[in-house]
């Protein structure tokens, strides 16, 4: 579901072709229902599993997954700071895995051409989350439950519920890359 309040652009998970493919470069917009957590630990075991030809702890089609390890959550809270890593650091596994379903990526940073490459070929879209605001992302954060790999503590894979998280459209499904026109237009 996609709707527009005034100038604020909400997107509600799970996410449609439709709705990737109206996205674009350099929108803000804001992301609400279920999202996924996901880091290097993670990413490594996944893309173990499909090589192994496992199922995976949850099913990756119209789903996000969000670079972050939160922190533990104080008295009250769902989740403690939940901020972005950077989105290189799943670059070795992430064209498996966007080839096997996952289209919505959510982190900080450049990407490789491979994932560039895998984003295009399957319609996906790579968010840019706020960093050095962890605070704040946390405040989105309705509740939070580990799926998978408790055994690696932060890095679990946990299922959050979200309202309206911040994020920019850093490579869109076009493969237009946010961070390379930035530098171009640096250049000029």
């Amino acid at each position: 579901m996609n709707k527009d309040t005034t100038d604020k652009k909400v997107i509600t998970s799970p996410f449609t072709n439709e709705v990737i493919n109206e996205l674009k470069t350099g929108d803000m917009v804001y992301i609400s229902g279920v999202i996924y957590t996901a880091r290097d630990a993670a990413h490594k075991i996944l893309f173990e599993m499909i090589e192994r030809g496992e199922k995976m702890p949850f099913e990756f089609e119209g789903q996000a997954v969000y670079y972050a390890g939160p922190a533990p959550a104080k008295p009250g809270k769902p989740i403690g700071s939940v901020g972005p890593t950077t989105g290189g650091r799943m670059d070795a596994y992430s064209p498996t895995l966007i080839e096997n379903g996952l289209k919505v990526m959510i982190g900080k940073g450049t990407r490789s051409d491979a994932v560039v490459d895998a984003i295009v070929k399957n319609n996906g879209v790579y968010f840019a989350a706020i960093g050095g605001a962890a605070a704040l992302m946390a405040k989105c954060v309705i509740s939070s439950e580990i799926v998978a790999f408790e055994e690696l503590g932060t890095e679990a894979i946990r299922r959050l519920v979200v309202n309206e998280l911040p994020v920019v459209v850093a490579i869109d499904s076009q493969g237009d890359d946010v961070y390379k026109k930035a530098i171009e237009e640096y250049k000029q």
